[in-house]
């Protein structure tokens, strides 16, 4: 299981990761990405990598 964060301060609304999520753990809202099936995530990090804004963190988590 993984924990999935974005630094809403951070985010610019460039929606990198939404596009490059193959879970489809990311939607935009208020022009800022959120991730709203945060379950679905696989731990790939294709999102932290795409973020150019570093706003996106991927913590594996202990159930």
């Amino acid at each position: 299981m993984y924990k999935v964060e974005v630094d809403s301060e951070k985010c610019v609304g460039c929606e990198e990761c939404v596009d490059v999520c193959p879970s489809d753990v990311f939607e935009m809202q208020d022009e800022k990405s959120v991730p709203v099936n945060e379950e679905e995530c696989i731990g790939c990090e294709s999102c932290v990598e795409a973020c150019e804004s570093e706003a996106i963190t991927v913590t594996e988590v202990e159930e």
